[in-house]
């Protein structure tokens, strides 16, 4: 059988899957598990995946690799489904999928440059992925991450412009830049080349791509060349996801972020103010450790305050070796409770947005199976009768669904 990757967590693990792909599609009767170690369930969401690959094809090889893997390689050369453990540098190696050592895991820490070839994935032959940053300089007290990427290195502008152009060239329209902190791009370069600098390297650089958007980003590191490119260059599309974390000011100071509360309102009201448009994203915790009820309140409001209506919700998980595994904890009925609260206000958030949008008009990326799409905006978009796969539409909305707004086609663009 065709080798299979199963992927778990985030747009960069998608991104570098398909690069895996590239790499073993000779091979036969492998399973590669790309792992996420963001929390203690998504650790658990891949002991479990590994466990199901291996009931399902008991004949396959399967090789672990991603965060977890390279976090507490030893944990998973222990299970006995598992056949290799590799780390996370050593997975953009074709020669880590033919080798026979059980765990092939390096210092993630002395990664000085990018992956040997810049990570693109698919999402339904209409919109692509690009690597162009990876790793992280900070040190949030709740997060592994930084032990699972090593420290923030940036692939090169003139690398990330020809991907981007070969991308355009093959047929995509939507092009979604990725990274571990994507807004710290640029600083390892030559010449310190900002985020801002390098969007308008690729806009300029490929012309002919009408869709460039953005993954998670850190608020704080908006700055004003990238904030006019967001509020006024129409091919950057308007939805932006930030990690928030926390509406409460002590809690987002005992996580070591770098914004207040007050600094989140204000940019995404100056975002709003200068792209009424916008849809705004955020990551927050739920029941980090010393948050009382007070404190989680704030966050609760903190959703209508940015208007939040693409909400990643993460119930707080202690991870070993981080300071804030060492605070004093919130229990776990009381995480639950939050984070099932915090989810409400978000979906409530979100379904009076969509509702919003009926009657208007979006211009709509559509996906393989023609039906289905995302708006500028990424509203999920259900037309009443098939599209041409990988065009965008101009789609007037009509109703919501369960959570998908639905269009009939007003002609393409």
């Amino acid at each position: 059988m065709p080798p299979e990757i199963i992927t778990l967590g985030c747009r960069l693990n998608i991104a570098e899957s398909a690069a895996i792909r590239e790499m073993t599609m000779d091979a036969h009767d492998l399973i590669v598990v790309n792992s996420c170690a963001v929390t203690a369930q998504a650790v658990r969401q891949t002991r479990q995946a590994i466990r199901r690959a291996r009931r399902a094809r008991p004949e396959a090889r399967i090789m672990v690799t991603g965060c977890a893997a390279q976090t507490d390689p030893a944990m998973f050369a222990e299970m006995p489904e598992v056949d290799a453990v590799i780390g996370n540098r050593e997975k953009m190696e074709a020669a880590s999928y033919g080798g026979e050592a059980r765990v092939r895991v390096a210092d993630i820490m002395a990664v000085r440059d990018t992956a040997p070839h810049m990570a693109s994935a698919f999402a339904d032959h209409a919109r692509a992925f690009v690597e162009v940053q990876n790793g992280c300089d900070h040190r949030c007290t709740f997060c592994v991450i930084p032990y699972g990427r090593g420290n923030s290195r940036s692939v090169p502008a003139g690398a990330v412009v020809d991907k981007v152009r070969e991308l355009v060239d093959a047929g995509y329209r939507e092009v979604v830049l990725t990274g571990v902190d994507v807004t710290s791009y640029g600083p390892d370069l030559p010449g310190q080349p900002s985020l801002g600098l390098l969007i308008q390297r690729i806009l300029k650089g490929a012309p002919a791509l009408p869709r460039l958007r953005l993954s998670s980003l850190d608020s704080v590191e908006i700055d004003e060349r990238m904030f006019d490119l967001i509020a006024h260059e129409p091919r950057l599309m308007p939805h932006l996801h930030l990690s928030l974390q926390s509406g409460d000011d002590m809690i987002l100071k005992r996580m070591m972020r770098r914004h207040t509360r007050a600094d989140a309102v204000r940019i995404v009201e100056r975002l709003r103010a200068a792209r009424p448009d916008i849809s705004i994203g955020a990551d927050i915790i739920a029941g980090f450790p010393t948050e009382d009820e007070a404190m989680f309140a704030r966050s609760v409001a903190l959703v209508a305050d940015c208007a939040i209506v693409h909400g990643h919700v993460f119930p707080y998980s202690p991870r070993a070796g981080t300071p804030a595994a060492r605070m004093p904890q919130v229990d776990s009925a009381t995480i639950k409770a939050r984070a099932a609260r915090l989810r409400a206000a978000c979906e409530a958030s979100r379904a009076a947005w969509l509702a919003s949008l009926i009657g208007t008009v979006q211009s709509v990326l559509v996906e393989r199976d023609g039906m289905n799409g995302h708006a500028e905006n990424f509203a999920p978009v259900r037309f009443a009768a098939p599209q041409r796969a990988s065009t965008i539409a101009s789609a007037r909305i009509t109703g919501l669904e369960n959570g998908t707004l639905i269009a009939q086609e007003a002609g393409h663009e």
